[in-house]
């Protein structure tokens, strides 16, 4: 199957997956349908035409569709795949955009009909705002792709990863469960933390906002944050953040330490560190 020739149906059609949508009309692809439950969203999604077709259910598209792409929350994707397991076309693909994959694994795929190839994925980029108002392919070019190692068909595979570099990202690595919530831990939830503690620490003694330079608006940029579903995947993946948010607290001692005892070798050695190691970020 190429790109031009197969039928999409993107499910949730928030800003990550309007922009899927949004990219796959670009890119070619032969018919995209949308599904959500929010009717102004999918008159937007119509008018704008980034999709052919939009439902508010998966009883017409699916049975017609190659390619599902779930962008819901963790627990909605268990939902909707149980709601609509009958309706998905035999052999069909489906994928998921999820920020954690072991309880995905563990608890959704399980549920999913045996004919159906369900290859787990997380698209590195992002909006901190929501809603289709905000969706944007463009967020997609130059970022990271993860694509969980599984017993998936090749040429499936093979399809998702056309697909992929058709939407303009970069790289794909291919990663297991454990792996991926690891890091992920680490490059996402964790950043997000310290951003969110960085600034609800402010005990508002000025007014801030007239005395911040650019570090504070790099740092706090995704402190901007989507309540619902960052709890979902804090708890998600309890254990690999709890494990990193202790990581990073011995790095921060060590820098508290340094100033303590006003010890400039180890300040200018830990940012000698730090310096190296963000030239080597591309």
């Amino acid at each position: 199957m190429r790109l031009e020739d197969i039928a999409i149906t993107v499910v949730g059609l928030g800003v990550v997956g309007g922009s899927f949508a949004e990219g796959l009309k670009k890119a070619g692809a032969g018919k995209v349908y949308g599904i959500d439950n929010n009717l102004e969203t999918l008159k937007k999604a119509k008018k704008s035409g980034i999709v052919d077709e939009a439902f508010e259910n998966g009883k017409i598209p699916l049975p017609k569709t190659d390619l599902v792409i779930i962008s819901l929350y963790p627990e909605l994707l268990e939902t909707f795949i149980l709601e609509n397991n009958e309706y998905f076309k035999e052999n069909s693909i489906i994928t998921d955009v999820t920020g954690i994959k072991g309880k995905v694994l563990r608890e959704v795929k399980p549920k999913l009909r045996k004919d159906i190839d369900f290859i787990l994925g997380h698209p590195m980029a992002g909006r901190e705002k929501r809603g289709i108002d905000y969706a944007d392919s463009g967020v997609f070019k130059n970022a990271n792709y993860i694509l969980i190692k599984a017993d998936n068909k090749e040429k499936n595979i093979n399809l998702m990863k056309e697909i992929i570099e058709k939407l303009g990202f970069k790289n794909i690595n291919f990663l297991d469960t454990e792996e991926h919530d690891e890091i992920i831990a680490f490059t996402s939830q964790l950043t997000h933390a310290i951003a969110v503690s960085l600034i609800n620490s402010d005990d508002n003694k000025y007014d801030t906002n007239k005395f911040i330079g650019d570090s504070y608006r790099d740092l706090t940029r995704i402190a901007k944050i989507n309540e619902d579903l960052w709890a979902e995947l804090f708890l998600g993946n309890k254990d690999n953040l709890l494990f990193m948010i202790e990581k990073f607290e011995k790095r921060l001692d060590v820098l508290k330490e340094a100033v303590k005892s006003e010890d400039i070798e180890t300040l200018k050695k830990e940012f000698r560190e730090s310096s190296r190691r963000r030239e080597q970020i591309t």
